[in-house]
């Protein structure tokens, strides 16, 4: 009980509520940094996954992207980019975008595929062009896939950009580095509550978002992603 009464001190100490390590400015640094990523990713994984959903060309692409989305430990893409960038936020960021990019780019994939094929082929039997077949009728019925992709990718994103404090990054992460690094458990154990609720509250978000686009498409979204393989791979 002592020790969850120094972690609630820690909360209520103003000292913590200010300047450049303050939590306010600690959250925003993460948000930037996730949202970043998840946007830049959001711009390349969605259009080369309708592309490759609508077309079937390409596929072992998206299946290779996969496979090293699940593979690929998140410490380890952070330290291969720390050589070519420097540290902090700049070889971050880029760690970030690759985390980012696999879930959305297989469940875009999926998404197109999974639609229904004679309602396809009633569009082209319309006469509708093969670009007004994929906005018109293959996207809005992916939308349920797509949105779960960009959960399970935003959620991802959020709990590796904790590791961006060991290549002197910024973010909640600081909070668990310093406390490691000055034992203080306190600090330590608010820094890893903070990324848990900040994580939950991604994952509720996009969740309510995910549930909307299902109830609008009448079924539920297929995750073709999966968990990582092996551990130490992307988190959930």
């Amino acid at each position: 009980m002592e020790f969850f009464g120094q972690v609630v001190a820690w909360f209520l100490d103003p000292a913590h509520w200010t300047g450049s390590n303050g939590v306010p400015w600690r959250v925003g640094e993460h948000l930037v940094m996730s949202g970043l990523a998840v946007l830049i990713g959001v711009a390349i994984a969605i259009p080369a996954g309708l592309a490759i959903g609508h077309t079937g060309r390409g596929e072992q692409i998206s299946t290779a992207v996969a496979g090293l989305g699940r593979a690929v430990p998140s410490y380890a893409l952070l330290i291969l980019f720390v050589p070519l960038f420097g540290l902090g936020f700049s070889s971050a960021l880029p760690a970030l975008i690759l985390l980012a990019i696999p879930p959305i780019l297989v469940n875009t994939v999926a998404g197109i595929r999974d639609v229904d094929a004679d309602t396809v082929e009633a569009g082209r039997g319309m006469g509708m062009t093969e670009r007004e077949v994929l906005v018109d009728v293959e996207l809005p019925a992916a939308l349920p896939a797509i949105a779960l992709g960009l959960r399970t990718s935003a959620v991802q994103v959020v709990a590796t950009a904790t590791l961006v404090a060991l290549v002197a990054g910024g973010g909640l992460g600081r909070y668990i580095v310093d406390g490691f690094a000055l034992r203080q458990d306190d600090r330590l154990f608010a820094g890893a509550l903070l990324v848990a609720v900040l994580a939950v509250g991604t994952d509720r978000a996009f969740s309510w978002a995910q549930s909307r686009l299902e109830h609008r498409a009448g079924r539920p979204a297929r995750d073709a992603f999966g968990p990582p393989a092996v551990a130490g791979g992307m988190p959930t």
